[in-house]
């Protein structure tokens, strides 16, 4: 814990730099937010850090912003963002693969990224998925074409991934057909910096690392 607040505090002399006093107000509330529940052992902190610099940028741009935010029963969010009417969800992502799939990193993570897009899509008007530069994400292409381009094949597809690793409750074909990612963040965090994609921009980059 004491290592946890000692990371978020040198984290945050440099996230306050250039934030007027309300800005600063709000990114002191989500620190603290993050610390409480750290006390609980709900949290690691190089996932917490890229919530916070997202958190910022957000903040900056306007939203009203809260972390670990519970959507509905079983189910919560990384950032939750709100601006009028609109709520933009984002999903922080590191590339951890837990030890028991050692064995299918590959297939984990493709069916750990097709399932946040698939489930939290649905819960807000925008969503996005952000992630250190050093790990590549395999965003389907399937997710950036609106429903009536897309076959019933390929939900066949992104549902087998799906269903390989989330059973409880599944993620049901009416997600998968409705959902879409609007954009891909990049997350430095040395110099607590942050870079908006277009996810068919995400796509074209990376597409080779998963050919």
């Amino acid at each position: 814990m004491e290592k946890f607040a000692q990371d978020l505090e040198a984290l945050m002399a440099k996230l306050v730099v250039g934030c007027d006093a309300p800005c600063e107000e709000a990114l002191c509330k989500l620190e603290q937010r993050l610390l409480d529940l750290k006390e609980k052992n709900l949290l690691k902190i190089n996932h917490s850090v890229l919530e916070m610099i997202v958190a910022k940028y957000l903040v900056l741009d306007g939203y009203e912003v809260d972390l670990e935010h519970m959507i509905d029963a079983g189910l919560s969010c990384d950032v939750y963002a709100r601006k009028g009417e609109g709520v933009l969800i984002v999903e922080v992502e590191t590339g951890y693969v837990p030890p028991a799939h050692a064995l299918d990193p590959m297939d984990y993570i493709r069916a750990r990224i097709a399932s946040k897009i698939a489930r939290y899509s649905n819960h807000c008007h925008k969503f996005s998925l952000a992630a250190p530069p050093h790990y590549v994400m395999p965003v389907m292409p399937f997710f950036i074409r609106p429903p009536r381009d897309r076959g019933m094949d390929e939900v066949a597809v992104v549902k087998h991934y799906c269903d390989l690793y989330y059973k409880s409750p599944p993620v049901s074909v009416e997600e998968i057909m409705n959902s879409r990612i609007h954009s891909v963040s990049i997350i430095d965090v040395e110099d607590v910096t942050l870079r908006d994609m277009a996810p068919d921009e995400y796509i074209n980059l990376t597409v080779d690392w998963y050919l």
